[in-house]
Parts: structure tokens; C-alpha cells; sequence
């Protein structure tokens, strides 16, 4: 069975777990090709995080560095960090970091359950937990994360500005980045190249 696609004008619809992949004519640079996990969508606004661009020249062993967190068996001398890929979230608050992951493991004060079995963090004490092997099987980092007020991502929908897709688990943490973007219209049976304005309502 194919995941569900649902047409990007639609209203009224939730969106929380959804993948956003951009159309063609979104018309903002900063979103093209991108695919955004959606967190949280309310009368108040929405928010969701880019899951397929990776941030250059930062790997998870450098962030660990600079926030002076010492990975499991390490006395700087050997110690090895986890391989999570590091992704540009979106253009908000690109000082702060939220990791995505899998509900095996959670912090009573800072997890949010997402949808189905992802949960959101934003806190050191995740990173902590996942430098020192006590994290999550699944996860990624986000610095930074794409925001709309109230209304906006609703008039980009109905423009066609933006596809919404079921998000596979493999799109999310077993794909490499720089696949996702096609892995998750594949998954659709969309092929990337005939994208169009009018294939928001595919």
C-alpha cells in the first residue's frame, strides 16, 4: 500500500508527522527541494523542520565538541560520537538545536510526542544521553527550524506551494539526506521531473 499523499490546497487537514515537499514554484530559495517534517500545526501558526540539507562542515563529533560534551569511553584520546547527521532545520532561530528521534527513549521534561513514534527534543541533555549510548535507536539534528504564522502555511497550501506526503520511516532516518527529497515522492510514485504547479493536487 502506497503512503497517502494529500492535495496541497486541502484545508482542515492535519499536517503534524506530514512531510512538505516543495513544488517547483515555491518561489522561495531558501525551500527549494526541500522536505519538512511537520512538528506542530495550529490555529496559532505551524512548525516543522528540513530534513534533506545537510549543514556544511559540521558533523555530530564537532557540535559535541563545541558544547564541551564528552562522548561514552572518550578522554579525548580515542572516544568516538555517534554518526547523526546535522541538517539546517529551516531559517528561525538557527542558533538552536532540536533533535528528532524515535519514543524508545525520552526526557519527561523537554520530549514532545510528535506523531506515531516520533517525539521532538530540544535540550543538551538528549545530546548527552546520545554521546553517551543512551539515546535513541533513530534521530537527527536540526539547528535552526521553518516557522509560519497564523494563516501563512495555510495560504502557501492553497497556492500548491507545497505537497504533503505520509513520511516513511526510512525517509527519516535510514535514507541519506540528499536522497529524501526523492525517496519520499518515490514512495508516493511521483517522479521528481514532473513536478508541476498543478502536482499539488496529485
Amino acid at each position: 500500500m502506497k503512503p497517502e499523499t494529500k492535495a496541497a490546497g486541502d484545508r482542515g487537514i492535519d499536517i503534524v508527522g506530514k512531510l512538505l515537499v516543495a513544488m517547483p514554484e515555491i518561489g522561495d530559495s531558501r525551500f527549494r527541494n526541500a522536505a519538512i517534517y511537520m512538528c506542530s500545526h495550529s490555529g496559532e501558526g505551524a512548525m516543522g523542520l528540513v530534513i534533506n540539507k545537510p549543514a556544511p562542515d559540521l558533523s555530530f563529533a564537532g557540535l559535541l565538541d563545541q558544547l564541551g560534551i564528552i562522548p561514552a569511553s572518550s578522554d579525548r584520546q580515542g572516544g568516538s560520537a555517534p554518526d547523526i547527521p546535522i541538517m539546517l532545520g529551516g531559517p528561525v532561530e538557527t542558533g538552536r538545536g532540536f533533535i528528532l528521534h524515535t519514543k524508545d527513549v525520552q526526557l519527561a521534561t523537554s520530549t514532545i510526542s510528535v506523531s506515531g513514534d516520533i517525539c521532538l527534543t530540544g535540550t543538551t541533555d538528549m545530546l548527552r544521553a546520545m554521546a553517551e549510548q543512551r539515546g535513541p535507536n533513530h534521530a537527527l539534528f536540526a539547528l535552526g527550524y521553518s516557522g509560519w504564522g497564523a494563516g501563512q502555511l495555510e495560504d502557501e497550501l492553497a497556492t500548491n506551494s507545497w505537497l504533503i506526503l505520509d513520511t516513511p520511516h526510512d525517509v527519516l532516518f535510514e535514507t541519506p539526506p540528499d536522497q529524501r527529497y526523492k525517496r519520499a515522492l518515490a514512495a508516493c510514485g511521483i517522479d521528481p521531473m514532473h513536478l508541476s504547479g498543478s502536482a499539488g493536487r496529485a
